[in-house]
């Protein structure tokens, strides 16, 4: 969970999120909500990302701000369950 959270949050081309689903999202103004073990246990979803699903939430008063945000500085939104495990993730990683 800790991996998969700074994947999409920390792993960047050119400052914007590696993942290209995560950058469709956050261009268009969302929070990076949730991350969900064994959301997807299709064998395509274990095969592609062991079953881990990520929810992107759309506040439609902040979706204009956010993705300015994320275009302009490079910012990625996200909750406080994300951002516990990007932090869990740098405490522990030898990255």
């Amino acid at each position: 969970m800790r991996l998969c959270a700074w994947y999409l949050y920390g792993e960047k081309h050119r400052g914007y999120a590696l993942n290209p689903v995560a950058n469709f999202h956050l261009q268009n103004g969302s929070v990076m909500w949730r991350i969900n073990w064994m959301g997807d246990t299709s064998p395509r979803g274990i095969g592609a990302s062991c079953g881990m699903m990520v929810n992107y939430r759309y506040f439609l008063e902040d979706t204009a701000r956010n993705s300015a945000a994320y275009l302009g500085t490079k910012h990625i939104k996200a909750s406080e369950q994300v951002l516990a495990l990007v932090s869990q993730f740098q405490q522990n990683s030898k990255l």
